[in-house]
């Protein structure tokens, strides 16, 4: 998809997604630059950005790690302007906060409704991948803006699962899994099946294999995101007593927080693979070309 450079664009990178945000730039043949970031020791940061800027702005940040990233973003999208962008596009491969999409208690902020609105008041698009979207029909619901647009990388995931030519059965671990884990298998001709899950808190859960054969088979966890990693353990733990002769864990969005992958690692698994969407040590599969697509598709922003 290499072609000329436009000279009236350019992709905006924060510091730590320089290198995802320098692929997509020259798969969509853009101009690159890094913004720079600075902490102050009270906890507050400096964000500064090129001193002119070009019509169409696109940043580029994950956002995990959402609290602080937020407000990186936030003080870049309100200084761009003034440096001369007239459209603002955001492309967070991960987006935060998409979960809360309701009040279950009374009193509880419903984050999905709160963020999405403070993006669209900044971006006139955003473009993010395998958002956690289950009773929120699409991405322009939960994100008001005027060009929501949410890919998959259930193709690329299906892909690197083919490569490997050795045609596994693929688990989703819970009912909200249903949709990743079909369109993978979909794509790649696979058999899958779905668990059921009871949260019993934010780090326990129980979780129910569906009725199938594992002894002697190579099974594939597959998820959207993975945090605390404990519900794929537990799926784990069962597929071990089930026979299965290998454990993988197949994941878009890796966050992996504090033990999870030492929790996975001890209940079993053995080969964890995920996007780039968060950057992490089990990061293969890469969605630059894929985010290039979504961006031209659109005009850019």
């Amino acid at each position: 998809m290499n072609k000329a450079k436009k000279d009236n664009a350019i992709i905006l990178a924060f510091p730590d997604y320089r290198e995802p945000a320098r692929r997509l730039a020259e798969t969509a043949g853009l101009n690159f630059a890094e913004i720079r970031v600075h902490p102050f020791p009270d906890g507050e940061t400096l964000v500064r950005l090129p001193e002119t800027l070009p019509d169409e702005v696109i940043l580029y940040t994950s956002l995990d790690n959402p609290n602080a990233r937020l407000i990186e973003l936030v003080l870049a999208a309100g200084t761009a302007p003034a440096l001369g962008a007239s459209r603002l596009a955001l492309i967070a491969p991960y987006l935060c906060y998409m979960r809360q999409d309701s009040a279950f208690h009374p009193g509880e902020a419903i984050s999905q409704r709160v963020i999405g609105a403070l993006l669209a008041r900044h971006f006139d698009t955003v473009i993010t991948v395998d958002p956690h979207l289950h009773r929120t029909a699409n991405l322009a619901e939960a994100v008001p803006t005027r060009r929501a647009v949410a890919v998959t990388a259930a193709p690329n995931l299906a892909q690197w699962l083919i490569d490997r030519n050795d045609k596994p059965l693929l688990i989703g671990p819970d009912e909200e899994s249903e949709q990743w884990v079909r369109a993978i298998a979909e794509k790649a001709g696979l058999d899958y099946g779905v668990a059921t899950k009871r949260r019993l808190g934010d780090r326990h859960v129980r979780v129910e294999l569906p009725p199938l054969r594992y002894a002697g088979r190579r099974v594939v966890l597959v998820d959207d995101v993975v945090s605390t990693g404990r519900t794929l353990a537990e799926a784990a733990r069962h597929l071990v007593l089930g026979g299965a002769a290998s454990i993988s864990v197949l994941v878009t969005h890796a966050l992996f927080v504090d033990d999870a992958m030492d929790q996975l690692r001890a209940a079993g698994v053995g080969e964890i693979c995920s996007t780039d969407s968060v950057l992490h040590s089990s990061n293969k599969v890469f969605l630059h070309e894929l985010l290039a697509e979504a961006l031209v598709a659109g005009g850019g922003s």
